[in-house]
């Protein structure tokens, strides 16, 4: 197959370019047994190609027992995930990370938290999006993702047609996506990217974006972010 379609991987699965990390320094002998322990049980499905070669939909409802489908979308160390699955039991989430430090420290937080109604993908969101069925998921976070600061690195960030389409596409109309970062060209980036893709913001004034989203919970990057004088934008768009 590699050979009649060079574009694709031989399992079928298209090249995607990945820049980030999957994994950063060693991990605490609790961390691994978290992940030997816990991950296998927490999947959302059959997600990667090798997997899932015929790209097989999901069913959220079997997962999550009919509830309202959450996405987040590169959750860092799972403090936000936590919070919202302890805030809202009556919806279910799937959170999606490749970088498996990050998914180590979600599991011991799950673990301490005790909460049952989350998924976790250990993998790149866009293997996440060709499985989602059409308009099933009701919300969507994307908090404080890599900024790719140089210019030429603009095309990797999540705000962009190989992201959004695919995106909006498994958001229920009426859905309600939300984005927060520090980085005043991710905002300019994103308030140009994300209304093209079937999103309106719906900030009607400053304080709209300028505070924190009720439910909210700040993270260790946004602590980050205030240590250095940064300011953080909280957006808003709905699906349409």
């Amino acid at each position: 197959m590699s050979e009649n379609h060079p574009d694709k991987h031989r399992s079928g699965a298209p090249w995607r370019n990945f820049y980030g990390r999957f994994k950063g320094k060693g991990l605490r002998a609790s961390q691994e047994a978290y992940l030997d322990e816990d991950l296998a049980a927490l999947s959302p499905g059959k997600v990667d190609w090798e997997d899932n070669p015929e790209r097989q939909p999901l069913d959220p409802e079997a997962l999550f027992g009919g509830k309202d489908l959450w996405l987040e979308i590169g959750f860092g160390g799972g403090e936000h995930l936590v919070h919202q699955a302890a805030q809202n039991p009556g919806v279910g989430i799937i959170g999606a990370e490749p970088y498996i430090n990050g998914v180590a420290m979600l599991l011991g937080k799950i673990r301490k938290a005790g909460v049952e109604n989350l998924a976790v993908y250990p993998g790149d969101a866009r293997n996440l999006f060709d499985v989602l069925p059409e308009g099933s998921v009701s919300r969507a976070f994307l908090l404080y993702p890599d900024p790719w600061p140089k210019k030429r690195h603009h095309r990797r960030r999540f705000v962009t047609p190989e992201h959004l389409e695919p995106l909006a596409k498994v958001l229920k109309k009426g859905a309600i996506f939300r984005v927060a970062t520090d980085i005043p060209d991710y905002v300019r980036q994103t308030l140009e990217q994300v209304p093209r893709h079937g999103f309106e913001w719906l900030a009607e004034g400053p304080e709209d974006w300028r505070k924190p989203w009720g439910d909210w919970i700040s993270t260790r990057y946004e602590q980050k972010a205030l240590r250095e004088d940064r300011t953080p934008h909280y957006l808003t768009f709905r699906r349409v």
